[in-house]
């Protein structure tokens, strides 16, 4: 059982034999920020929490002028880090002065969730972490990290998982260690490229899994002479990453299941709630797609030529189908739904935030998908697409900002903060990451332009 209390917590911690916490939080991209706490200072830190300068850490609302971040912890997320004994990780709810902050993602998602209890359901998540080892080359790019990993179909390739098996069952033992409940690891589509699965769990729950995860990931490949990247398109010819999340909603409890229904007319197993929930998130997919694909490479992703496998696996169309890998939204059963267009960099928080509101607003509106789609989407041709009416996702992150900023219902989800409201700060960061990319001459304008 997880502690929640102090009394709790400083028995786990005698128990495991900690003597660092890391009091972290993350920034608008996800990136975790820490202090190192010994364990002698972790009452203080409890009752005072862990100070940062807010404007340092990255895009969290502040200036160099602006009061100390303080970072109080969430004792039920303690979390020791069994790899590296004497360490563990507990997350935290930044405040100025006083006053939960709303730039905070992890506060964004618990405002969230709070509207959700109020109307008697809660919100749960599994995700499908996808990432690549790689290590940099001499003239500093990047190369997959094992050498002899180049077949030209290497996905669930058992010679390549036998090559990283000492990486992956590290992680896997770390994981069912914490008690997460790992279940598969696999060698993905791309070479070098690999996904770990651990189960499903309350929205909150997941979010702080993933952040802790990635930590983990890039940790342990640092610590065996590699790099672990999570960026959505690292390799021109080889499959994207993603994070795909697995979504549902249930009783406030979270005992009673609301998507699943036997008698479902479309043979999917979904309510009625189950697809104006889908619904609402295909309704408010191009301003999603900003929070769920945020950087600029992400779009080299989605709707991506075909790599070297014979398949991209990222969607292109906001389109929903059954046990169809082609299209956004995927409904593997009727006990939840697959959201495809979210990647590997995505913040977990600002993600589940986005889909839940989306989904919220479908349910409310009693909003219909329409019938599934059936058709192998990446076979389709320009005139079938325009023939069929299906809507293509945003080109760039620009387009995705833009809609970002257009939607009323995921504006009022991310809320109001000091200054205005989130959505157009968020937005704001965004477009300025998409103009200094769009600054840069490429190797490729080069090549294509100097003697044109």
């Amino acid at each position: 059982m997880a502690p929640t209390t102090p009394e709790e917590l400083a028995a786990a911690v005698e128990r495991d034999g900690i003597e660092f916490i890391f009091a972290m939080f993350v920034d608008m991209h996800g990136k975790p920020c820490a202090k190192l706490v010994p364990v002698s200072a972790l009452d203080q830190t409890l009752e005072e929490g862990a100070g940062f300068a807010g404007h340092a850490a990255g895009p969290m609302g502040q200036t160099p002028a602006d009061p100390d971040l303080i970072a109080m912890p969430d004792i039920a997320t303690y979390t020791p880090m069994p790899w590296r004994p004497g360490l563990a990780i507990v997350m935290c709810d930044p405040h100025v002065e006083g006053k939960l902050w709303p730039y905070a993602p992890r506060v964004i998602l618990k405002n969230q969730l709070a509207a959700l209890a109020d109307r008697g359901m809660s919100f749960y998540a599994g995700a499908e972490p996808e990432y690549f080892l790689v290590k940099k080359g001499a003239g500093g790019g990047i190369q997959v990290a094992d050498e002899l990993d180049d077949a030209g179909l290497p996905c669930y390739d058992a010679k390549g998982l036998t090559r990283s098996y000492t990486f992956l069952t590290t992680l896997s033992k770390t994981m069912n260690a914490l008690g997460w409940a790992n279940y598969a690891n696999d060698h993905e589509d791309g070479n070098g490229q690999f996904e770990q699965n651990f189960g499903y769990a309350d929205a909150l729950t997941t979010a702080d899994r993933m952040i802790i995860f990635r930590y983990m990931v890039h940790a342990l490949a640092q610590e065996q002479g590699m790099l672990a990247t999570f960026m959505p398109k690292p390799f021109k010819d080889r499959t994207g990453t993603g994070m795909h999340l697995h979504v549902s909603l249930w009783d406030e409890a979270g005992s009673s299941p609301l998507f699943p229904d036997r008698a479902d007319p479309r043979k999917l197993g979904l309510s009625a709630l189950a697809y104006q929930f889908m619904a609402g998130v295909l309704e408010h997919a191009p301003g999603l797609t900003a929070i769920t694909c945020p950087t600029v490479n992400s779009y080299k992703r989605v709707a991506a030529g075909t790599p070297l496998s014979g398949a991209a696996w990222a969607p292109a169309f906001v389109t929903y189908g059954g046990n169809n890998r082609t299209q956004m939204i995927r409904v593997p059963d009727g006990n939840r739904i697959e959201i495809r267009v979210v990647d590997g960099l995505a913040n977990p928080y600002l993600a589940l935030t986005g889909l839940l509101a989306a989904g919220l607003d479908g349910v409310d509106r009693r909003l219909d998908p329409g019938e599934p789609n059936t058709s192998n989407l990446f076979d389709l041709t320009p005139g079938e697409v325009a023939e069929r009416g299906m809507v293509q996702l945003p080109a760039t992150l620009a387009h995705a900002a833009e809609a970002l900023v257009a939607d009323p219902v995921l504006r009022a989800a991310f809320g109001k903060v000091p200054g205005g409201e989130y959505v157009d700060y968020y937005a704001g960061v965004k477009r300025a990451e998409f103009d200094e990319y769009h600054a840069e001459v490429s190797a490729w304008e080069i090549r294509r332009y100097l003697t044109l």
